[in-house]
């Protein structure tokens, strides 16, 4: 092996056999992760890097804290993003959130199994708490056809063994998602399948010191995405050859080549096209003097989600009086709703006590003042007044949640719609603002 092939290997050659994060210093793993130029982007920064193994650790205590303390026997998993919150392992996520072929068990007594595609365990090799890899949890049509039940049979089999091994006559099993076969052959080994979406949900609301430093730096890198995507936008709009695609686009490339994973929406839209709001973009050919918004719901780094919106007045004219208002409305209710975030406020409490929009913006505000955010957009949701469900959400906010505040400000029937949001660190005393992005000076009316 000659010098020159070792150097290629290496991600960073001025660093040892690991990286900052503790993960291998070599381009060829198995491990995805951060690119060079996202590591050299957070050293300039002076952001601190996770320690992936010891995020590892915190999520699998966690997770099997949530099962002990419902008297639980396991915990099995089909959600992509919950098997990658288990065991910080991944295998083509989006094919495989419609096409569940991985599953995790994760036993009381925190003895964790995997079951990937055929011939993948090599996947989980750096990781572990994974302490077997096995295949055959592919319960959907399109892989067993009209042998699915057959199949089933023989995972729930499996199951329930792993189960008799490792919590002995506990035969309460929590499941997040379930084809419906194997509900039905699970439920035939005697095992009482119980909600596993309420451990997972609860289990991920709290961050830990390592997974808040990785969506800071998750952040780090989504804002310079969207910088490059504002700059595209400005230098691009003018020429009127550039569509809501284009501009989409480079937030999706500048993810890529930072180490994120995917966008989990096409939520960007420009002038009339943004009223009503959740118009996905397409071809449209972008105006001057027009509004761009944008929701980036973006999976970046270390697969963590960073939700933010910002919305741009693009063009050398001035944005309307109209639009002015709407910005600054829209700025006042996310900042004052913010406000109100501290360890101990109950969300039935930030509900009663949330900023009121004019009334002509109420019909098209939008569906949640607050939400969790970690691996995706998660647990819990704080919904506005007319829309709260009692007792859906009687619980006190802890420090380690991250929430997203929003607000969407438009018409019905109007030219436009605002829509802003901020990621939101609730910490010991009240809360840090991880979104250092600037609000459009023109449509703030400072410019």
């Amino acid at each position: 092996m000659t010098s020159h092939y070792r150097d290629t290997r290496k991600i960073d050659p001025n660093r040892g056999a690991t990286l900052g994060d503790g993960s291998p210093n070599d381009n060829n793993r198995v491990e995805i992760g951060p690119t060079q130029l996202a590591f050299d982007e957070w050293s300039a920064a002076g952001l601190i890097l996770p320690d992936l193994g010891r995020m590892r650790e915190h999520r699998w205590k966690r997770l099997t804290q949530h099962i002990v303390d419902r008297g639980y026997g396991g915990l099995l998993l089909f959600d992509p993003l919950n098997i990658r919150y288990a065991t910080d392992t991944t295998n083509m996520q989006l094919w495989n959130s419609h096409n569940m072929y991985r599953a995790v068990l994760l036993c009381a007594d925190g003895y964790m199994v995997i079951w990937d595609f055929k011939n993948c365990s090599f996947i989980t090799d750096y990781n572990p708490l994974v302490r077997e890899a096995r295949h055959g949890a592919d319960l959907f049509y399109f892989s067993r056809g009209d042998k699915i039940e057959a199949q089933a049979d023989v995972f729930s089999n499996e199951i329930r063994t792993l189960m008799a091994e490792h919590c002995p006559g506990n035969t309460r099993l929590a499941v997040d998602k379930l084809m419906v076969h194997g509900l039905r052959a699970l439920e035939a080994q005697g095992l009482e399948v119980m909600q596993g979406e309420e451990i997972t949900e609860k289990a991920r609301s709290v961050k830990g010191q390592d997974e808040i430093l990785a969506m800071r730096c998750a952040s780090h890198a989504c804002e310079i995405a969207v910088q490059d995507m504002e700059d595209f936008t400005r230098a691009n709009v003018p020429l009127g050859t550039t569509s809501e695609d284009d501009i989409w686009s480079v937030l999706h490339a500048q993810n890529i080549r930072r180490g994120g994973e995917w966008i989990e929406t096409r939520l960007l839209a420009s002038g009339q096209r943004t009223n009503p709001w959740f118009q996905e973009c397409g071809p449209r050919i972008v105006q001057n003097n027009e509004i761009v918004a944008f929701d980036s719901d973006l999976i970046g780094s270390y697969g963590i989600c960073v939700d933010i919106s910002r919305t741009w007045w693009v063009g050398d004219k001035k944005p309307t009086n109209s639009m002015v208002y709407a910005m600054r409305h829209a700025h006042e209710h996310i900042m004052t709703n913010m406000e109100m975030l501290k360890p101990g406020v109950t969300i039935p409490e930030l509900t009663a006590n949330v900023h009121k929009l004019d009334d002509k913006f109420q019909q098209q505000k939008y569906g949640c003042i607050m939400h969790g955010v970690g691996l995706c957009d998660e647990w819990p949701l704080v919904a506005y007044p007319d829309k709260a469900v009692p007792d859906a959400f009687d619980y006190a906010l802890e420090p380690g949640m991250v929430l997203c505040v929003e607000a969407c400000v438009g018409e019905v029937g109007g030219e436009f719609s605002i829509k802003l949001e901020d990621q939101v660190l609730i910490t010991e005393d009240g809360y840090e603002n991880l979104t250092k992005y600037p609000f459009d000076a023109a449509l703030m009316g400072e410019a």
